[in-house]
């Protein structure tokens, strides 16, 4: 885990801006869907307007009656795989056991009716939980359960091929849902839950083909876990980890406390588009430690407010920024529907400062400064080998290192009123760095070999885009600041065929 950041929500408006539309785009891989040519007009208002569920039961299907505490788990047992569940309207309660879940059979559907909540009653731990792959849950409330840190309370076992469509899952504590392969959450509410909207972590391997669209993902992160543990890296709206194709589509992401969508730890092969991630705590995304990924069309604006001016009151150098990736980049050898990190077609707006791109000299596989200690690239299967005499010479010089590398940020518009962010220094700032290198004594890459690398060859390139405002620019390591001319010129050549201007001329 990176830098972690937090931010009281403060309101926002909620009409997306228009972009511009912009030339000199390069393709995009024909793999992927079509480009939007803007960022999205609308949000997905999903907790103020929850979709209703059948206000009868379908036939065939067996009915739940709020009445009986603990009808819903005991027919569920009951009854054989593939049966489709009718929750009336009520609030439908567990067994006051903690550990009295619901635990589904393959192919089981639940359908809430309008009303219908299933409430923990901040006893139970969890609410589905289970081995059982392709469940379904639709148009039903779960609230009010307590599961421990770093865990879920829907899918609490990770399980394969989940559907979560127009639920609302909210005020839990720990994850309000966790994540398997092929799982797709559609149209739903992840509201004030106490760690996080979801987690998507499987123990027991890595996650692929999931789906995360349409959902508003608000105000998570309510037990502050940073505050309690400090630097633990463990909040936010969405955490992402070793998860191997993923589509974020048109969610709302907004006012979390901490990160807005956070993938930490070798993912690969991201879509993250038209989106609007506004008003959250910290970094709207952070992509660490991972792999090939578009981003594109998304409206960013307002975020890191909190985070960005707690370290900057402190004196921190750090170009804190609001889309940051840490040792994150393009890697060919990585199957993708891309081989690079294409950052394009979004609107970022009066932020606190824009796009970071970092790299940890003294974090590498095997390394003590590794916060993943337990993780290595997705290039080298053993750690062990990433030590010397090996380590000095190819691959595995490059291979035990996550680089900062192959990133195309192209074609967008970034605007900065440091009058609405309210700010005088440290929020304008778009940056490429990394630190000098000391640790540990064995490594190969002390010095200033990986600011040189991140910033001159690894093919980290800014072009075609739009600034309005006071921008300025960070390179090599934190006291190398720039303004556009110099950041233009040699030997860094960067935003070529970019504009800047001081006012927003429409």
């Amino acid at each position: 885990m990176g830098i972690n950041w937090r931010r009281r929500a403060l309101p926002a408006a909620l009409l997306a801006l228009a972009l511009s539309t912009a030339t000199g785009c390069k393709s995009t891989p024909d793999a992927l869907p079509k480009p939007t040519t803007a960022p999205v007009t609308a949000v997905a208002r999903v907790c103020a307007k929850p979709a209703a569920g059948p206000a009868t039961a379908p036939a065939g299907a067996v009915t739940v009656d709020p009445a009986v505490t603990g009808d819903l788990a005991a027919k569920t047992r009951s009854s054989p795989p593939n049966t489709t569940f009718w929750l009336r309207p009520g609030k439908h309660r567990l067994d006051r056991d903690r550990f009295a879940q619901v635990v589904p059979k393959k192919g089981d559907v639940y359908l809430g009716a309008p009303g219908a909540v299933l409430d923990g009653r901040r006893t139970n731990q969890y609410a589905f939980a289970g081995t059982a792959p392709d469940v379904t849950i639709r148009y039903l409330t779960v609230q009010g359960f307590v599961a421990p840190q770093n865990e879920g309370v829907v899918n609490h076992d990770s399980a394969d091929g989940w559907v979560i469509e127009h639920a609302t899952i909210q005020d839990n504590s720990g994850a309000g849902l966790m994540a398997g392969a092929r799982q797709q959450v559609r149209a739903s509410c992840l509201r004030a839950n106490g760690q996080y909207g979801m987690n998507a972590y499987k123990g027991d391997g890595r996650i692929s083909g999931l789906v995360l669209e349409g959902n508003e993902i608000t105000g998570n992160n309510t037990d502050d876990w940073e505050r309690k543990q400090s630097g633990c890296g463990c909040t936010g709206g969405v955490k992402f980890w070793a998860v191997d194709g993923a589509d974020v589509r048109g969610n709302w992401v907004h006012d979390n406390r901490g990160t807005g969508l956070w993938a930490d730890t070798n993912n690969n092969d991201f879509l993250i588009e038209d989106n609007v991630l506004e008003a959250n705590d910290g970094a709207a995304l952070i992509y660490e430690t991972s792999y090939n990924a578009v981003v594109r069309g998304n409206t960013i604006r307002r975020n890191n407010w909190v985070e960005g001016r707690k370290y900057a009151d402190r004196g921190d150098t750090f170009p804190f920024a609001t889309v940051y990736l840490s040792e994150s980049g393009g890697e060919p050898r990585v199957h993708a529907r891309t081989d690079k990190i294409d950052i394009y077609r979004n609107v970022l707006e009066n932020n606190w400062s824009g796009i970071t791109l970092w790299e940890n000299a003294d974090r590498f596989c095997n390394s003590p400064a590794n916060t993943s200690s337990g993780d290595c690239t997705l290039l080298v299967k053993d750690k062990k080998r990433c030590a010397q005499p090996g380590i000095d010479t190819a691959p595995l010089y490059a291979d035990c290192r996550w680089k900062t590398q192959r990133v195309d940020i192209h074609d967008n518009r970034f605007v900065l009123d440091k009058s609405v962010v309210d700010c005088t220094v440290k929020c304008d700032r778009m940056a490429v760095l990394a630190n000098y290198g000391t640790y540990p004594d064995w490594s190969p890459y002390q010095g200033e070999r990986v600011a040189e690398a991140i910033t001159r060859t690894q093919h980290n390139r800014w072009h075609d885009n739009v600034y309005v405002g006071p921008w300025s620019f960070v390179v090599h390591d934190p006291s190398r600041i720039l303004d556009s001319a110099q950041w233009q010129a040699t030997p860094y050549r960067q935003d070529t065929g970019s504009t800047f201007r001081a006012q927003d001329g429409g």
